[in-house]
């Protein structure tokens, strides 16, 4: 915001000296992210700036690392890249199995989230809703809870939620247990698991969308003779999409983020992105890694971009001056 023109000495000092220190501190949160991006470009198998790098040789910089990302795993990685090079890329390379994983589970979790987070928010939004309060922060609390300790409880609850696998829930889920039928070390119980840490967030951005609804729109359609779920599909969900949208979002990349809950509930199939990261700062150190966390960034980048473009939407529907 400027500054009035008759505001004094002293006050333009302090703007100018405000707007250094938010500088800084942006600078002080980014800075890992700026040292990252080039260091997945470096050469060299180390985790810091090369003389030629420094120097902005062309040679101290290469792609090898993102080509390791399809190569590691690979059962012929020198062969020439023709159609069976990539297909057998896509069905054995380990990265390539892990962004699958990660994109597979973020889908679902985000579906499921987003359905039982909105419908939680539409419940929650009615003042005739007893004891809100208290469920509200009940259905939040895995935002306020340590994940290590929720990712042990789930641990243990899903290593006793289990099927047998020829009674009825086994053969409609069996693709999605374990081997013995059970949540733990199966893409269910992941699904489920990442469900649970996004929920919170649907929750939280549909009902914000939902604070400046107008329920005069409700009674209306109800008076023209609309039912409930014409009224919903009509009305409500029109103008609370972006809320929904937003909280989606926000759900997925929780998902793909997710690291801690995936430790104590996958099993070896199961491997996500962060899972892989994590193996590999375990196992045997590569910048391979610094490759996917450039990847990574720009997808959060862009989703996070989404959001705000959808926020401003919301604002707009809502009567709200936009920024």
């Amino acid at each position: 915001m400027a500054l009035p023109v008759y505001a004094s000495p002293l006050e333009r000092a302090w703007h100018y000296i405000y707007l250094v220190i938010c500088a800084l501190v942006f600078l002080f949160l980014i800075a890992p992210i700026l040292i990252v991006i080039p260091l997945s470009f470096n050469v060299e198998p180390y985790f810091t700036f090369t003389p030629k790098m420094l120097a902005l040789d062309p040679e101290g910089y290469s792609l090898r690392w993102y080509d390791t990302l399809l190569t590691l795993g690979h059962p012929a990685p020198e062969t020439p890249r023709d159609g069976t090079w990539w297909a057998a890329a896509w069905e054995r390379a380990t990265w390539v199995q892990a962004a699958k994983n990660s994109f597979w589970v973020g889908l679902w979790a985000t579906i499921l989230a987003t359905v039982l987070g909105t419908v939680a928010a539409l419940g929650l939004s009615r003042p005739e809703m007893p004891y809100r309060r208290l469920i509200m922060a009940l259905l939040i609390s895995p935002m306020i809870v340590p994940i290590i300790i929720i990712a042990v409880g789930m641990s243990f609850f899903f290593a006793k939620a289990c099927v047998a696998p020829d009674s009825a829930m086994g053969a409609i889920f069996g693709l999605f247990l374990s081997e013995k039928g059970c949540l733990a070390n199966s893409h269910l119980g992941v699904i489920v698991a990442h469900a649970v840490l996004g929920i919170p967030f649907v929750i939280i951005t549909v009902t914000a969308t939902l604070t400046g609804f107008d329920q005069s729109l409700i009674r209306a359609a109800q008076s023209l003779g609309a039912n409930p779920r014409t009224t919903f599909f009509k009305v409500i969900m029109p103008l609370i999409l972006p809320g929904v949208v937003s909280g989606a979002l926000f759900a997925f990349v929780t998902s793909f983020d997710e690291v801690v809950a995936v430790l104590f509930i996958a099993g070896p199939d199961q491997q996500t992105i962060p899972r892989q990261m994590f193996n590999g700062i375990r196992e045997a150190i590569s910048p391979a890694i610094l490759a996917v966390a450039t990847i990574l960034v720009v997808i959060s980048v862009l989703l996070l971009t989404s959001v705000e473009l959808l926020r401003r939407r919301s604002d707009r529907l809502r009567g709200v001056t936009g920024r």
